[in-house]
């Protein structure tokens, strides 16, 4: 029987506890009170909203209440203020976080401050009456901000000190192999149990021990049981095992947000570690490496990664990404050619320049080489920039007869800046090694590692990213970056993009007073225009000038230095002419780029996994919970198409009734597909072409 648990004793209804069987109120209110705070708390029943007239025994009750009501909407509350009055009657606040405001004579007008400050009137006002007991005076509801129900645990009034159960590596197991011992050489390992022959001769993956292949095993099948993850194993003809893949459910859902650009880290099949570990790794909305699936393997030739790479798009229901950046390595390239030929492929430029040393440390010139090399790479605008400047550098120091300069000459198509900047690469620099590009699990791994170990730090490593992409996206929605200008555009982006997106595009504002912007000339409806930027380059102020083209019909507007088909942010020219033309109020949608926006759904923060702790999210236990309902629907036995129609109709009028009431300022990203991404190309080249 359903029972109301009021704080004092009336028919005034706080919280309604399902769970409680007795509706005898003659108990003692305060500790039914707290126990139905308690079990709302845990159990995520909903708390009904504050009214004028509820009561409360003493501060630490109404708080409690009210701090459970704001964790369930999405705000932080604070005690803002508390007084005694002339009646005798004490009087207090309880605040939502954003109140006040900004102090802004802190903001550094190139590096501004978070917004944690917005002047929201959201409260509630208390007094503690004479006869000890707390009334509610008046309470205000409405926020002037986002509300994040789905992180609530971020707020401080909400935090709790946790106790991560990480273990570390032990050092010092001699009962247990190490990881890098997982490829073994077939003469010396003869007589193991998993082996290697034919085109793998001399190379297979092995199990050390027991502990090893039985913790192999645990892992998939708990894989398996929590979040329906997909794993395959490669035996040879001998039943041998060669490779093995694997992705979470909640790899797998992240891939149809953050699919279109992929890294293929192979640094672990050669660093220090010697772990045959081959990682797919993504960057999400805020630039943050996520991982869309995992290989051990045993080999590294073309057949090996013909078939991860088809294992891997299977797994992926054979939605191929746009591009793809990988070590230069010839067995990887003819794998991609046969299984992603419509993928644009990239050799990271950072692991390429690291050769430099290797290849041409010999020559007498080595620095003047090394110095030209580099400003021929990174300080070409153009094709024929870095032709040129290539020759020229041959030309100086005789070098027409280094194979490995006129190799990478030959295939300057797969790693020069100037040949890849109309290719969108998710902000992935070619110029430098980033986190999000390589080394995704330094930090969990060690020389004396071991197969057991590895696969327990594989839960630590992933819930380490998925905290940091959580904590993110409440700083994204919660507390906003300062503008810096007064232009309507940059306040649209701030109200978009996600705080790290929202910095780059920042960096390109502040650029506009280096820029220049002229009219050059008009054909029908396109202009074009001319933008004159000073830059400094070695102590040195250079005048680089890029030309721009703009369609009034459709605003369609396209810069040569690509910066916006290639990070998929307006580059500071292009905000220079708008400045220029006066259109700096706002840009058409299409600029802005889904990719980094931060008010959209992502299904993949909701998927069940052994790492990510949904516990603290409402919205995901909601969504399990009513997948698992939707699931015994289904299971029913329909037996026409009648039926069948009645339910489907019903499934879509619920839908368009629960969209209907989504706030106007967010947005739903029902179907994400890969290729959304490649309109910054296409779309933009083929509008300039009309």
């Amino acid at each position: 029987m359903e029972s109301e648990v009021v704080s004092d004793w009336s028919d005034t209804s706080v919280i309604r506890n399902n769970s409680m069987a007795s509706n005898d109120k003659s108990n003692d209110g305060n500790e039914a009170f707290k126990h139905g705070l308690e079990n709302s708390l845990n159990s995520n029943e909903e708390v009904e909203e504050p009214k004028v007239g509820m009561r409360f025994s003493s501060e630490e009750e109404i708080f409690t209440y009210y701090t459970t009501f704001a964790r369930q909407k999405g705000f932080g509350v604070y005690r803002r203020t508390s007084k005694m009055e002339e009646d005798g009657k004490k009087y207090f606040t309880l605040a939502c976080v954003r109140a006040g405001k900004s102090a802004s004579s802190k903001r550094i007008l190139l590096n501004p401050n978070p917004i944690t400050k917005t002047q929201c009137k959201a409260r509630l006002n208390a007094c503690l009456c004479l006869d000890g007991r707390i009334r509610v005076s008046s309470i205000v509801l409405e926020h002037n901000h986002e509300l994040c129900p789905s992180k609530p645990q971020f707020f401080r009034c909400n935090k709790k000190t946790k106790h991560r159960l990480t273990r570390k590596p032990e050092l010092n197991n001699p009962l247990e192999i190490s990881v890098g011992s997982l490829v073994a050489d077939t003469e010396e390992y003869g007589n193991l149990t998993f082996g290697e022959k034919d085109h793998h001769k001399g190379k297979r993956l092995r199990m050390g021990t027991k502990s090893d292949a039985e913790a192999f095993q645990n892992f998939f099948v708990q894989m398996q049981k929590q979040d329906n993850g997909f794993y395959v194993m490669d035996f040879d003809e001998e039943c041998q095992l060669r490779n093995v893949f694997w992705a979470d459910g909640r790899s797998k859902a992240a891939y149809e947000y953050f699919g279109d650009v992929v890294t293929f880290d192979t640094t672990y099949l050669k660093n220090k570690y010697h772990i045959p570990l081959a990682p797919f790794v993504g960057v999400n909305h805020h630039g943050q490496s996520v991982l869309l699936g995992c290989a051990l393997l045993s080999n590294e030739d073309v057949e090996t990664f013909t078939w991860l790479f088809k294992t891997w798009l299977a797994c992926m229901s054979g939605r191929a990404p746009n591009a793809i950046i990988t070590d230069q390595n010839e067995a990887i390239k003819r794998a991609i050619e046969v299984v992603l030929p419509e993928a644009r492929h990239r050799w990271c430029l950072w692991h390429l320049m690291k050769r430099v040393p290797e290849k041409l440390k010999r020559y007498s010139q080595y620095e003047s080489i090394k110095m030209d090399l580099q400003a021929a790479v990174y300080d070409a605008s153009s094709k024929d920039d870095f032709i040129q400047s290539w020759k020229k550098m041959i030309e100086a120091y005789d070098l027409h007869d280094n194979e490995w300069l006129n190799g990478l000459y030959d295939e300057r198509h797969c790693w020069v800046p100037a040949y890849l900047k109309d290719t969108f690469w998710a902000g992935m620099s070619t110029i430098e090694r980033r986190e999000n590009m390589h080394a995704f699990f330094d930090g969990y791994l060690n020389l004396k590692t071991t197969l057991k170990e590895f696969l327990e730090q594989y839960d630590n490593a992933l819930s380490d990213k998925v905290e940091k992409e959580c904590l993110a996206d409440f700083s994204s929605l919660s507390t906003p970056i300062h503008c810096v200008s007064h232009f309507g555009i940059e306040y649209q982006f701030q109200r978009a993009f996600t705080n790290a997106k929202f910095k780059e595009f920042q960096e390109e504002i502040a650029c506009i007073m280096y820029c220049n912007a002229s009219f050059e000339r008009k054909e029908g409806m396109i202009s074009t225009y001319s933008v004159v930027e000073s830059k400094k380059v070695h102590e040195i102020i250079e005048y680089l000038t890029f030309s721009i083209s703009y369609n009034e019909d459709g605003f369609e507007v396209q810069c040569e230095c690509h910066l916006f088909e290639f990070k998929g942010i307006l580059c500071r020219h292009i905000l220079s002419l708008l400045k220029l033309i006066r259109k700096t109020e706002s840009v058409p949608s299409k600029y802005v780029f889904s990719r980094w926006r931060k008010d959209l759904k992502r299904r993949h923060t909701l998927v069940k996994s052994s790492y990510a702790n949904l516990a603290d999210n409402p919205e995901a236990q909601r969504l399990d919970k009513m997948c698992n309902a939707f699931y015994d629907v289904a299971c029913v036995e329909v037996n026409s198409d009648s039926d069948f129609m009645k339910v489907m109709k019903w499934i879509h009028d619920l839908k368009d009734e629960l969209s209907c009431k989504e706030k106007s300022s967010r947005r739903i990203e029902a179907s994400p597909t890969v290729s959304d991404n490649s309109m910054i190309s296409k779309d933009n080249s083929a509008a300039i072409a009309k």
